[in-house]
């Protein structure tokens, strides 16, 4: 039998960040000749290169502030209207106005089409709608369908119908836009119609389950286990296994809770359930203390059944959320878990064996060892190992890990292949996969394979195409069998789709931040306009508009931005500077 237990995902960014560019606020009050002899003209082109992004960087986020909070206060104000209705009111209708972006979903019963939503644009005003209109096939006749607490107006939505519970209507996403269509607000809820009741129900975006069911491989078919004593919570992201007596074990996981409005709470879990079959219908759940050491807490880790009755964990993440901030340190750890023996231990590296000398055990150790020169040689602690991949776009990723010394090395002490060699000391730095989360594993033979995964530098996240390999029954070393492409690191956040949108957005705003940004950019535009030429930029061929010339020469202009910025700046923030300075550039030159 084939065991599925609960359902989630990792949280993934909430919000955005704005970027405001530093600006020197030295020899300010030196006159324009004493500002030349203290500051190179490449200093006062990327100086005024920063001080375009800001600026452009306050406008647009004033701007798209301002947008959508209008936005979200006029959906609100439509929505209280919506509030008003307080029953069920079915009546009979001419039919729909004009419109388009709507859905349309046959009745999984009966002979009847439901329309929801969609917009009409009548050369001036935009209109969106929430209505809910069922036209009735055999009768030709439509009805209008008020129902109390519907989802907001909207249009391009994605709509289906299951037959499930009666009949649903499921409703997912779509647009809400200003009257003059000039903004727009995308929606990412999910809804559900229950046509039975004629009740709607908002989803929320995330649903943790603790249900398990079982699926027959000789029937094909499903069963839902009513297991009793107290369940593991709702969760996802668990690690699963069976045991040799045919029981399921349930390890971590992750879930979320609201802890006021709009925020969101993640909780990782390190508790350890057995689902226990006390008959071939009759489960029992019972919450058990595992011994040994343990994984730190996590989620988005890896799992597999390796050899020796033994099932492992891989890597992992552990998110630290501050609201809607979240950072995630990544593991590139094993631990094991002894099946049988109810026991957690951590997998290190012993080294190649001829790399290694035998520890001899008792008084001859003494004498064994050449007065201990190469314990003495150990180095005290954990190594950090610092490696840089420059990506296909100029990115550089620095990927650090840390690598556990010699004599940190922790193995099962009651397997019965440790009894020689426990200690063995491995030299030289060994290589490992670097940290990662959501790998994918598979055992053959005793040899744990893992491919890809995926890792975050700031705002930016890496998926991986590489494959390590390590035997499990020696755990000497890794091997790499395919290494990470850089050339397959493609990220383009909003840069090539916004960026335009940005610089023509800037051009809204408070008149008194313009006048004083105005004032900052003459010194900028004068060092600009003076040195840009001197520069050995990429040349804007004639009759080239911005926006191709940015596609040709964004790498250039982003490893410019890098370089004056620093390794520790952030990539977002490079991107903008960046394409600042390309912009400043391409004005200067037409």
């Amino acid at each position: 039998m084939t065991f599925v237990w609960g359902l989630g995902k990792r949280p993934g960014w909430v919000g955005a960040r704005v970027f405001c560019a530093q600006r020197e606020e030295a020899g300010q009050g030196a006159s324009p000749a004493a500002k030349m002899g203290k500051k190179s003209k490449k200093e006062k082109k990327v100086k005024g290169a920063e001080k375009t992004a800001a600026k452009m960087e306050k406008k647009v986020s004033k701007r798209a502030k301002k947008e959508q909070e209008d936005l979200e206060a006029l959906i609100a104000e439509f929505q209280t209207l919506d509030a008003k209705k307080t029953q069920v009111v079915e009546t009979s209708c001419p039919p729909p106005s004009p419109r388009l972006n709507a859905s349309l979903s046959a009745h999984p019963e009966k002979d009847e089409l439901i329309l929801f939503g969609g917009e009409y644009f009548n050369g001036k005003k935009t209109f969106l709608y929430n209505e809910l209109l069922v036209y009735n096939i055999r009768k030709n006749s439509w009805a209008k369908l008020d129902i109390p607490n519907p989802p907001p107006r909207r249009c391009a939505h994605q709509a289906v119908v299951v037959a499930q519970g009666g009949g649903q209507l499921w409703v997912f996403g779509g647009e809400f836009a200003s009257p003059d269509g000039e903004q727009f607000y995308h929606y990412k809820d999910l809804w559900v119609l229950h046509l039975a009741s004629k009740t709607w129900e908002q989803i929320k975006d995330y649903i943790y389950y603790n249900d398990v069911y079982a699926f027959n491989l000789d029937t094909f078919a499903w069963t839902k286990l009513t297991p009793s004593g107290i369940a593991p919570a709702p969760r996802s992201g668990c690690h699963l296994a069976t045991t040799p007596e045919g029981n399921i074990l349930v390890y971590g996981g992750y879930s979320k809770q609201r802890i006021k409005k709009d925020v969101d709470k993640g909780t990782l879990h390190t508790d350890l359930f057995l689902l226990k079959a006390e008959s071939s219908d009759k489960w029992t759940w019972a919450r058990i203390s595992s011994s040994g050491v343990k994984p730190t807490p996590r989620s988005g880790f890896s799992v597999a059944v390796g050899p020796s009755n033994r099932s492992l964990l891989f890597g992992g993440v552990h998110d630290e959320e501050e609201e809607e901030d979240l950072e995630g340190d990544f593991f590139n750890d094993i631990y094991f878990y002894d099946l049988a023996k109810n026991r957690w231990f951590p997998g290190q590296l012993k080294g190649p064996k001829t790399e290694k000398k035998k520890r001899r055990r008792g008084p001859a150790a003494k004498t064994g060892c050449e007065g201990g020169e190469s314990e003495e040689q150990l180095p005290p602690g954990p190594v950090e190992i610092v490696k840089e991949v420059v990506a296909e776009d100029g990115t550089i990723m620095t990927i650090k890990q840390v690598i556990s010394a010699p004599e940190l090395e922790l193995q099962d002490p009651e397997s019965e292949d440790e009894e020689d060699g426990t200690g063995d000391e491995a030299s030289g730095q060994q290589v490992e996969p670097c940290p990662r989360s959501n790998a994918m594993l598979a055992v053959k033979h005793g040899v744990l394979y893992v491919y890809g995964g995926m890792f975050e530098v700031g705002d930016r996240q890496f998926t991986l195409n590489d494959l390590y390999a390590i035997d499990l029954h020696k755990m000497e070393e890794w091997k790499v069998l395919v290494e990470m492409d850089p050339k397959t690191q493609e990220w383009l956040e909003d840069s090539e789709s916004d960026d335009e949108g940005d610089v023509e957005g800037a051009e809204g705003g408070d008149e008194e931040d313009e006048e004083e940004e105005e004032d900052e950019e003459e010194d900028s535009d004068d060092a600009e306009g003076e040195d840009e030429a001197e520069e050995d930029h990429p040349a804007v061929q004639p009759d080239e508009k911005y926006t191709d010339y940015l596609s040709r020469t964004e790498q250039y202009w982003v490893k410019l931005a890098r370089q004056k910025m620093g390794p520790d700046a952030k990539e977002k923030k490079m991107v903008k500077v960046g394409h600042a300075m390309a912009k400043a550039f391409h004005e200067g030159s037409a």
